[in-house]
């Protein structure tokens, strides 16, 4: 388990090389937005040829870690993991950290999308949960993690060409649309991965000559 620290004992990251942890473009694209403020030079970890690691981790903290030291490593530069899942309650938290892998090894989300809805079945429950894990460490082993989460609720068919993954089906807690219909920017203003790079934003980053 990843040790607690206080906010005065939290690494900086200054301005440079970071390696975003991933091989999904959807997710480069939508934290290299993030992260632009802050003077980071982002490349994918796809982009450098790196191995996706075997994910065998327990929980999303688990695997987010393991894909952040391995791209640190891999590169010798930080490097930015996110792990994140849809977590659907009336189905015990499933797909949960096997989001990605319901979508097959294609990564074909329309079939994740269809066998989550084929799962609810009838269920009048359609309460779900978007989590975020991100994990920044560093070649010598420092990490720093943080956690984010949006609530809302599930629609049937997908609705929405915006986001990737499972957006054309969830509606955010207080909307009347889905994270597929929704302009990118006011996405990034209130998803679940706002909302962990907020906490490391607050913790870690400084905008650029600052």
């Amino acid at each position: 388990m990843a040790r607690k620290r206080t906010p005065l004992s939290r690494r900086r990251l200054p301005p440079g090389k970071l390696v975003i942890a991933t091989h999904n473009p959807g997710k480069l694209a939508e934290i290299s937005v993030l992260v632009a403020p802050f003077g980071m030079e982002t490349q994918s970890a796809g982009d450098l040829g790196l191995i996706e690691p075997e994910e065998d981790g327990a929980t999303f903290l688990d695997n987010v870690r393991i894909k952040a030291h391995a791209a640190a490593r891999a590169a010798n530069l930080p490097a930015l993991a996110d792990d994140s899942g849809l977590c659907v309650a009336a189905l015990d938290g499933q797909p949960g950290i096997y989001s990605a892998r319901w979508a097959g090894p294609r990564k074909d989300f329309r079939i994740a999308m269809e066998r989550v809805q084929l799962a609810l079945g009838d269920s009048l429950d359609r309460r779900a949960t978007f989590v975020c894990w991100l994990a920044l460490a560093w070649p010598d082993g420092h990490e720093e993690v943080f956690e984010g989460m949006v609530r809302g609720t599930l629609t049937w068919p997908p609705r929405g060409e915006r986001g990737f993954g499972y957006d054309p089906i969830f509606i955010p807690e207080g909307y009347d649309i889905t994270f597929g219909e929704m302009d990118p920017d006011a996405k990034h203003a209130i998803s679940h991965r706002a909302v962990a790079f907020n906490k490391l934003v607050a913790a870690c980053l400084r905008p650029e000559g600052t």
